[in-house]
């Protein structure tokens, strides 16, 4: 009886050291997904970044041509008021 006892207690560790393996590697796993994923996201981001700077000049030249237009059309005389 003794040794039966044994026995299902030595199973019973065996079985809690491969779940605890098997738990770690989920969790490494897990741990290089998310870093694979920031990885992603700040390449994105700097992506974004460039395009930003490119939109940001477009609209200051886009801001300047609507000044100038202003500028043209402006009421000088004061006939319009």
């Amino acid at each position: 009886m003794r040794s039966l006892a044994v026995a299902v207690g030595c199973l019973l560790l065996l079985g809690g050291v491969a779940l605890v393996a098997i738990a770690d590697q989920e969790r490494v796993a897990a741990l290089t997904a998310v870093k694979a994923e920031i990885v992603r996201v700040e390449r994105a981001l700097e992506e974004s970044h460039g395009e930003n700077l490119e939109l940001a000049q477009k609209l200051t030249a886009l801001r300047s041509q609507i000044a100038e237009q202003d500028a043209e059309i402006g009421d000088t005389t004061g006939f319009l008021q």
